[in-house]
């Protein structure tokens, strides 16, 4: 990396959104928290969920204005001239990938993973592995006057840990040239590949959960990942008011374990209206600001006065 760049981005603190359980808010939150935010600071905010990207819908944006190609996998391909049928690949394929015609092997290319196991085991060197674009890196700007970088992998594809770090990285770039304070990663539900990439170099982390236990369980499990990249977090409760008695449960765990509990949000159905409108709720409803204004308030992060 070019030093003049490293030192650069020293001054733009990562902030990830991450909820453990899909389906929590965590979009929807993040969308409102980077409104608020880009009034104080200059922001880029990032959708880390690659397999299903809809940030930049939230803000309401529905196409972006520039679209990059991302090769982050590889996969198998044969030279036939150097083929002679010894079938060493097809035994050495665990992911089912390669199929037999004729005289020849054929590649899956939905199966194959791109481990190289049939390239190494081939005696002809007839096996190669090539590059292929597996997924797109969408950059645009918002109606808010901040840019959005969203990743979106292919059907069919994989690899969406690789290409998490590829639109954090072009999200960096466009930060530094913007001279942001802020970047705001909207991270994917789970704590897979995609996840660990996108807490990862984090200076701050807003983890969502909502009073279930599948939900609690999920958050449980993604603030493991966190606490092993020894990144600060703080905790937010959303539809707080749908389950008081589990709420009290999570506020007693955050209690034990000395979390920051960032904020706590009541269920609204004006929640589903914004996202049918495709606006974040404190813009919908202005009623709601202090709540989002409050969490921001709370974030306890060096050198980012909010």
């Amino acid at each position: 990396m070019d030093s003049k760049f490293a030192k650069e981005m020293i001054f733009m603190k990562t902030i990830a959104i991450l909820s453990g359980k899909g389906g929590v808010g965590k979009s929807s939150i993040t969308a409102s928290l980077a409104v608020l935010l880009s009034k104080r600071q200059k922001i880029v905010a990032v959708d880390c969920d690659v397999d299903a990207p809809n940030l930049a819908l939230v803000l309401g944006l529905k196409k972006f204005d520039k679209q990059i190609k991302i090769y982050t996998n590889e996969k198998a391909e044969l030279i036939p001239s150097k083929c002679d049928g010894c079938k060493k690949c097809l035994n050495a394929c665990n992911f089912s990938a390669i199929g037999w015609a004729g005289k020849r092997p054929v590649f899956d290319k939905l199966l194959c993973e791109g481990c190289g196991a049939c390239e190494l085991v081939c005696p002809k060197n007839a096996i190669v592995l090539k590059r292929v674009q597996n997924a797109s890196i969408g950059i645009g700007k918002t109606k808010y006057g901040f840019p959005i970088v969203a990743g979106q992998l292919k059907i069919g594809e994989s690899g969406s840990g690789k290409i998490v770090a590829e639109v954090k990285n072009e999200a960096k770039k466009i930060g530094t040239k913007e001279k942001a304070d802020a970047m705001l990663v909207d991270s994917p539900p789970g704590i897979s590949c995609p996840m660990i990439a996108s807490v990862r170099g984090s200076d701050y982390v807003i983890a969502i959960t909502e009073p279930t236990p599948p939900a609690f369980n999920d958050l449980k499990r993604a603030l493991g990942v966190v606490e092993h990249f020894r990144v600060p977090y703080g905790l937010i409760i959303n539809r707080c008011d749908l389950n008081k008695r589990f709420a009290e449960k999570i506020e007693a765990f955050a209690s034990k374990y000395a979390i920051d509990i960032l904020g706590k949000i009541p269920y609204d159905r004006k929640f589903v209206d914004a996202l049918v409108n495709l606006k974040p709720i404190v813009v919908w409803d202005k009623k709601t600001e202090h709540i989002f204004l409050n969490i921001l308030n709370n974030i306890k992060i060096a050198n980012l006065v909010f």
